[in-house]
């Protein structure tokens, strides 16, 4: 009886191991760039940076559906965005080699003003060196990056379900409004 509930417990470990699919790596990013975004966070948390300010006339309101026009990650483009929230910041693409080793990621999209260590309120300039105080992807906080490209843009947060299918997809940061259409 004992080796029987042993066996059924071993069993039970085993299958319960298969439903622990890395989520990050099912919801592996792809861009242009052919950029590896397999580490991104996916913690569904709706917590906004410090200072960050809700947009006061977006053209996508809380709670209106748009198609996402980005390929930040693999199902994304096409797919249907809920909108959660709109804020009003600059948007950088920057590059950065990742604190926890690796190469060098690239023209990384997007990381907002708010997200930049002691970043004020002027935005910066392409070429510039900051320091990232952002967790979408491991190793990206506390990492030293250099400024690509800026955007002076409205941002959003929203809910997705990708086209390739799987797990909806809660708070996702950040796409820019060119990077969405009316549904």
């Amino acid at each position: 009886m004992k080796k029987q509930l042993v066996l059924l417990s071993v069993a039970a470990v085993i299958a319960l191991s298969g439903c622990g699919k890395n989520e990050n790596a099912e919801n592996a990013m792809t861009s242009n760039q052919g950029e590896d975004h397999s580490q991104m966070n996916h913690s569904n948390s709706s917590q906004l940076p410090k200072g960050l300010k809700e947009a006061t006339n977006p053209t996508y309101k809380v709670g209106s559906e748009a198609i996402i026009k980005a390929d930040h990650m693999a199902g994304m483009n096409g797919a249907t965005a809920t909108i959660v929230g709109a804020y009003t910041t600059t948007a950088y693409a920057v590059s950065y080699t990742p604190t926890t080793g690796g190469e060098k990621v690239t023209n990384h999209k997007w990381v907002i003003q708010e997200e930049i260590k002691d970043a004020g309120d002027k935005p910066y300039e392409p070429g510039t060196k900051v320091i990232l105080q952002a967790d979408h992807m491991a190793g990206m906080n506390g990492a030293t990056a250099t400024i690509d490209s800026a955007e002076q843009t409205t941002v959003y947060m929203f809910d997705y379900v990708p086209t390739t299918g799987g797990q909806k997809m809660k708070n996702h940061k950040w796409v820019t409004e060119s990077e969405l259409s009316p549904k």
